[in-house]
């Protein structure tokens, strides 16, 4: 039975790497008359905005030493945590021994992530490895009858809402104690994971919100964000339109993912994680009417992604088809006065500082799939021309264009392109020819004059024939089939550019 009966603490030990919002909180210990024991530049921090504070040395009788290594592993502080003050037992062992109790810890660890990822090694990680930290927090936890454990500090508020109400429950201290030991779990398993090297991984996640229903109205789904919380479409603020759907962000991710493999300012047009359209262009609104036109069918109702702010004119672009969900580093006030007409319509801004993932993450039975993301493009200075002659600067600009938009196509892929806009895109096929049928099919007569790149090599010539009869003018593509020579020979014959680049995109 839930237990509600609220508790108003007394002492409150506090040990934090993170000072984000120590001094409010401190305050509010103060304002309720709650003793703190601190330690180093804990203290210090609070002692220097003027919140009285208690030494941990002044309770262990023992000075902070080996460098810091040693100063809360103390029995007057352990003690003070695990103490079940529900246990006369443990109220007379506290009283013989003079050690007073703590009904709060608020413990965040040291950076060790941070440090890792800052490029440190050796004894610099090393000494980023907390010790007493987890032990705190890991008593605390266990002991959640009694004790309140806060280690993020968006909690505070949390806490300090409680102690406005009347002090901590003990629904309350259980679920900030699962929060504990999730984080000591996610450090250790970060630890771990650093002395092990590649032997073992770990992914945390902490659930942000529910969804509907997943890809079916039949499934359960819910969102949850990394741990440690990284930039990303997970924590990517919604500012307009309804709940995000477990489709919508599986689009929208792949929407990003496109629009972010190119420099200049570019529109991905996505439906199903295939592109329905993508450009790039100086201005985005132009980006984004060239997207469209390569397959305005399939665009109705498709979710849109940009690399860069989306401004008036290009929200007026958009606002005139029927949208599910726009992604988008910013958007103007212009813009999201124009998108505030579409009520259904998601706006999703992506946070400050994002970049995309290095790496990814496949859940199969029994186990996760883990590789580099495909971020690497084969620039057209690296490319060997095996046929045809060597086409002019706007040809070869357009066949680059083209090989890095083919990346967001699943295979097996083929994207024609005019410009620097998609004109044809043929995807998912088990077979590369009926991918070369459908690219030609969408592209009609754009198909002549276009260029095209394929995700991996053409196993025969009769789908870079297709091609050729539907009027490409030049070819980019891996190369390495057995058959190259047959492919090189049809391409010859036709007078066209071909290009082999050596790397291929599968995207499955």
């Amino acid at each position: 039975m839930t237990n509600f009966t609220r508790v108003m603490p007394t002492r409150a030990l506090v040990s934090v790497s993170d000072k984000s919002g120590l001094l409010e909180l401190g305050r509010g210990f103060s304002s309720y008359g709650i003793e703190i024991v601190s330690t180093g530049s804990t203290a210090a921090t609070l002692r220097g905005a003027g919140i009285a504070v208690t030494d941990v040395s002044e309770v262990t009788g023992f000075r902070e030493t080996l460098d810091g290594r040693v100063k809360t592993l103390h029995p007057n502080i352990h003690g003070g945590i695990l103490a079940d003050l529900r246990q006369e037992s443990h109220r007379l062992a506290l009283e013989e021994l003079g050690i007073e109790a703590f009904g709060v810890v608020v413990v965040n660890l040291y950076p060790f992530v941070d440090t890792v990822l800052s490029g440190a090694v050796g004894d610099d990680v090393i000494e980023q490895i907390d010790i007493g930290g987890p032990a705190m927090v890991r008593a605390a936890a266990k002991n959640y009858a009694n004790v309140a454990i806060v280690v993020d500090p968006t909690r505070y508020e949390f806490l300090l809402d409680e102690l406005a109400a009347g002090g901590t429950t003990q629904e309350s201290r259980r679920e900030l104690g699962a929060e504990a030991f999730a984080h000591t779990a996610s450090y250790d398993q970060a630890v771990a994971s650093w002395f092990s090297d590649t032997t073992q991984v770990s992914y945390r996640a902490r659930k942000r919100n529910d969804l509907r229903y997943g890809e079916n109205s039949h499934q359960s789904a819910a969102v949850y964000e990394t741990l440690p919380v990284s930039a990303g479409l997970a924590n990517a603020r919604v500012l307009q339109g309804k709940d995000m759907s477990y489709n919508n962000y599986v689009d929208a991710d792949a929407a990003t993912r496109a629009a972010f493999d190119h420099d200049e300012p570019c529109v991905a047009i996505i439906k199903h994680q295939n592109p329905c359209g993508i450009a790039t262009h100086k201005d985005l609104a132009t980006a984004h009417r060239m997207a469209h036109e390569c397959d305005q069918v399939s665009a109705f109702g498709g979710v849109i992604a940009t690399n860069r702010i989306v401004d008036a004119a290009t929200a007026t672009s958009i606002a005139n088809i029927f949208t599910e969900v726009v992604v988008a580093p910013g958007f103007t006030p212009e813009a999201a006065e124009i998108f505030s007409a579409k009520k259904n319509l998601r706006l999703v801004e992506l946070p400050a500082g994002f970049v995309p993932p290095t790496t990814e993450w496949r859940h199969i039975s029994g186990g996760v799939l883990v590789q580099e993301a495909d971020v690497h493009f084969a620039p057209a200075s690296q490319w060997t021309r095996v046929s045809g002659e060597q086409p002019n600067a706007a040809v070869m600009q357009s066949l680059e264009f083209a090989w890095r938009a083919v990346r967001a196509v699943k295979s097996n892929a083929i994207l024609l392109a005019s410009g620097s806009a998609s004109v044809g895109i043929g995807m998912g096929q088990v077979n590369r020819v009926d991918s070369c049928r459908l690219a030609v099919e969408r592209a009609g007569d754009r198909a002549l004059g276009s260029v095209a790149a394929s995700d991996a090599f053409f196993p025969f010539a009769d789908g870079l024939e297709m091609l050729i009869q539907a009027g490409v003018s030049a070819v980019v593509q891996p190369g390495g089939s057995m058959r190259d020579e047959e492919v090189i020979a049809a391409a010859a014959k036709a007078g066209i550019a071909m290009f082999f680049t050596g790397e291929r995109h599968f995207f499955h």
